[in-house]
């Protein structure tokens, strides 16, 4: 494949937790597209192996891994497999999530916390762990996937949106603890036309509260997932190149 000019990913091992369905399938296949290898979790294995048999079709490696991204444990053994298999993960996206919509007062202690630990616990322990990694290391990259709902709160959603906030100001946190040789950031996305958006009413696959008037489509934040990716070493790049004249 002719590397992208743009995003060149070439050599970069990807870690993309909910990696086998919606917008982080898109980004699989994306980095893939651009020459990474990716690992792929989510706690469905065999939609792990569909996603993982796309990246290697485009001749990259893939590694599949069934995990529940809020459990302590699985993000443990999915680190312990990622850096088994290919010794480091230079780009994590921390994308797995679930957004229920419950009247407050219907909201029962164990979705809480199934809310809480999906969203915020088990990103937070996979990045801190991934971070100090790559803080040790060559440096590296995190993508925190939160929600417009973090900053613009919904009825009905105000455990997901106090997860997601939480998430974001982890972001700003990581950012600086583990900066300037891991570059750690936050996407925040609205409505995106994945194959979630089948359970949708029709309106609101057409129209939807913000700018634009409509749903994303996920084009229009894989990109946007590519230059966070490759924007630390295009830098690296420039300050060498700098140093050495």
């Amino acid at each position: 494949m002719t590397p992208d000019p743009l995003f060149d990913l070439t050599g970069k091992i990807v870690l993309i937790t909910g990696g086998s369905r919606g917008l982080g399938l898109r980004m699989v296949r994306a980095f893939a597209e651009r020459g990474a290898d990716v690992i792929i979790a989510s706690r469905k294995l065999d939609a792990c192996e569909a996603a993982a048999d796309e990246v290697r079709a485009l001749g990259r490696r893939a590694l599949a891994v069934s995990v529940h991204a809020g459990r302590w444990a699985d993000m443990d053994r999915l680190i312990d497999e990622a850096y088994d298999a290919f010794g480091r993960v230079d780009i994590l996206v921390n994308n797995a999530g679930m957004a229920p919509s419950v009247p407050s007062h219907d909201v029962g202690e164990a979705l809480f916390d199934t809310i809480m630990n999906l969203n915020f616990k088990g990103p937070f322990h996979l990045a801190s762990q991934v971070a100090k990694r790559m803080a040790d290391g060559d440096g590296g990259v995190i993508i925190n996937i939160s929600s417009s709902g973090a900053l613009m709160p919904l009825p009905g959603a105000v455990t997901y949106s106090g997860a997601k906030a939480a998430l974001n100001a982890m972001t700003v946190s990581f950012a600086r603890e583990y900066g300037p040789k891991v570059r750690v950031n936050t996407l925040s996305p609205g409505p995106f036309l994945t194959d979630i958006a089948k359970a949708w009413s029709e309106e609101a696959q057409v129209h939807a509260n913000n700018a634009l008037g409509r749903p994303g489509l996920p084009e229009e934040i894989v990109t946007a997932a590519l230059f966070l990716a490759r924007s630390i070493w295009s830098r690296a790049t420039v300050l060498s190149r700098q140093y050495a004249m």
